[in-house]
């Protein structure tokens, strides 16, 4: 039996690599939208493990899921395969554009994967020529080295060495930028239909319809990045339903599972045939657990009881915040789709994101920064309209506090 170790905060100080800064408390329980730490102090949870926790915690469907196939089958490598996986595959073509699908254990992972097709397929259907990816500043892409090049950020890439080439950067929500660096050179264009860690900002619909229209002209292909956005977070399946844009290939990840780790990328059958025995791998994407907890997840996620419960959810955000902005005059905006919102500061309380989150947790409430200007949250899609309530009272706490302190 393994031996019990009184685990403390200042233990990650001592033990973790020092590359993240968590929180001064330790959760050690979740239930639905509400999350417990080691003093049992309760509190809601609008942060979703950034976009993951879809269900919210320990949702029956996913309790089950797991606890059934862990009694069956946890691993086998792709030497073999798994019914959970193709389960899954059939699934998510069967609800998408795409045809094929290539699973992964993470949205880095599903992107790296992305740009290995693209960059494959232009070898083989144009030639050598064909290379250069364009992306958008303020993008993010996971943290890879390929992905975190593409990703529009320059303090997460630089540092390490040289960046592997090819990589332009321009800007969002703006074609003629674009349009500016487009060539028969271009293998793909990789894109989040709304920039998560860069802003929540919104593609606009002409901007990604002009930006499918540039792919079509100069032969390239069209990434969309769906790991944040995708799996129900803006009110359909995937965002790019609502945007009268279909991408050539697909990334999705974080609500994919739930909360256990899973990532895939989609495509179209004529792309896929590029990516041939031994071009690329991964030793645990697709595993009988992961897949076998994201197909519950599916099952539940993709229905419109809880896709419309969504866009319900949005407008309660929406109002709350701006009845507490009413009274302290501190955002600008709402920005955002389904439960993917970005509260943004106004000038008064610029660079002060992190401040709102500490106080907010200080209340018992979790919630997530998107940049130092904007407040984020990413609930889960089923969270209680009294978890919604309750947790925008503490907000409010946390608000008038900073308020004060700032005054």
């Amino acid at each position: 039996m393994s031996q019990a170790i009184s685990v403390t905060r200042s233990m990650f100080d001592e033990v973790m690599v020092p590359n993240y800064n968590p929180a001064n408390f330790i959760p050690v329980k979740g239930e639905g939208s509400r999350v417990w730490d080691q003093e049992g102090r309760e509190y809601v949870d609008f942060a979703g493990g950034i976009a993951v926790n879809c269900l919210g915690h320990c949702h029956p469907a996913m309790v089950n899921a797991l606890t059934e196939q862990g009694q069956k089958l946890w691993h086998l490598s792709n030497v073999l395969t798994n019914e959970p996986a193709i389960r899954l595959a059939k699934k998510l073509t069967d609800a998408t554009f795409a045809d094929r699908v290539y699973f992964a254990n993470s949205g880095a992972e599903a992107n790296e994967a992305a740009l290995k097709l693209a960059r494959r397929w232009a070898l083989e259907v144009h030639g050598e020529h064909k290379q250069q990816i364009i992306a958008f500043h303020k993008g993010f892409h996971g943290r890879t080295f390929f992905t975190v090049t593409v990703g529009g950020q320059a303090a997460y890439s630089d540092g390490f060495g040289p960046k592997p080439g090819g990589i332009e950067h321009v800007e969002f929500n703006d074609l003629a930028s674009l349009k500016a660096v487009m060539s028969e050179a271009t293998c793909a264009v990789m894109i989040e239909p709304m920039q998560g860690e860069g802003g929540v900002v919104p593609g606009e619909k002409d901007f990604l319809k002009g930006v499918r229209e540039l792919c079509d002209e100069h032969n390239a292909l069209l990434i969309f990045d769906e790991v944040q956005t995708g799996f129900g977070r803006t009110g359909t399946l995937y965002a790019y339903e609502q945007s009268g844009v279909t991408p050539d290939i697909l990334a999705s990840a974080k609500a994919l599972g739930g909360g256990f780790p899973i990532g895939a990328m989609l495509t179209t059958n004529e792309i896929a045939a590029h990516l041939k025995p031994g071009t690329h791998g991964s030793t645990y994407g697709g595993n009988p657990l992961a897949c076998a907890v994201s197909e519950a997840v599916m099952d539940v996620v993709n229905t419109p009881e809880v896709l419309d419960g969504v866009k319900r959810r949005e407008q309660m955000f929406r109002d709350a915040v701006m009845a507490i902005n009413e009274k302290y005059d501190v955002f600008t905006e709402v920005r955002g789709q389904g439960l993917l919102l970005g509260a943004a500061l106004n000038e008064k309380y610029a660079g002060k994101a992190r401040d709102f989150l500490l106080a907010s947790a200080e209340h018992g409430l979790m919630v997530l920064i998107a940049g130092a200007n904007v407040v984020r949250f990413t609930p889960s899609l089923i969270i209680p309209e009294a978890d919604i309530a309750e947790g925008m009272q503490r907000f409010e706490k946390a608000i008038a506090q900073v308020v004060e302190q700032h005054a």
